[in-house]
């Protein structure tokens, strides 16, 4: 029925939202929770080590590119509010930026464990009918499966895609440690093409990339009882 099509369209929307919106606010503080640690206080001093979504929100990457994204039926994308780093507190400050450009991504990629280990949880252990029926009860446990799938499949793309060495994502930031002096200088001047850089990886990617499929292999292989 209508109602029903739209309850679950208005459902799908309103999960992939929160499960885009954690895994970008996480990846954040998890930047800022290890710069922290090193020696940086600037992330606590400007109240970025929080889970308060409020703290983290860019208002364009954050909410209307992902929202956009999602009613156009395009693959999720979003960033939160960049958690700021000073470098100069830390003691080798290369090296620094390259550990807290790593927390970031190898965050994502153990909520995606987290997200898989829930999925496969309710695969195995609930009875069918939970899965497939409209009662309320069924309905809950749907929601919390297709949450958690999508809470997954996000950790993955966005620790991916973090990963590629382009500036200013954290590939880039672990690319320069191991730069030559020459090269390191050259990386650091594309830092200002950031923008542009991103937006044509973006496009080569979805046009190239095996990501799709094998996201596709994650999602049957998370899906089918063992």
């Amino acid at each position: 029925t209508t109602m029903s099509l739209t309850f679950e369209s208005v459902r799908t929307i309103l999960l992939q939202v929160i499960a885009i919106f954690l895994v970008i606010v996480l990846h954040e503080v998890a930047h800022g929770y290890v710069a922290h640690r090193l020696g940086d206080p600037t992330a606590k001093q400007q109240g970025r080590l929080t889970l308060n979504p409020l703290a983290h929100i860019d208002p364009v990457g954050t909410i209307l590119v992902p929202l956009a994204l999602i009613i156009l039926g395009l693959p999720a994308f979003g960033w939160a509010r960049p958690v700021p780093v000073n470098p100069r507190y830390f003691r080798n400050p290369l090296r620094g930026m390259m550990i807290v450009a790593l927390a970031g991504p190898m965050t994502n990629f153990v909520l995606a464990g987290l997200g898989i280990g829930i999925v496969r949880l309710l695969v195995n252990n609930v009875p069918l009918p939970l899965l497939i029926e409209s009662t309320a009860a069924a309905l809950v446990v749907q929601s919390i499966l297709l949450f958690a799938v999508m809470f997954a499949v996000y950790n993955v793309v966005i620790g991916i895609y973090n990963l590629i060495p382009v500036p200013p994502l954290d590939g880039s930031r672990v690319l320069l440690y191991f730069l030559p002096p020459r090269a390191k200088e050259f990386w650091i001047g594309l830092e200002r093409y950031g923008l542009i850089l991103i937006v044509l990886v973006f496009l080569l990617i979805g046009r190239v990339s095996p990501l799709g499929s094998a996201l596709n292999t994650l999602i049957n292989w998370m899906l089918t009882p063992a």
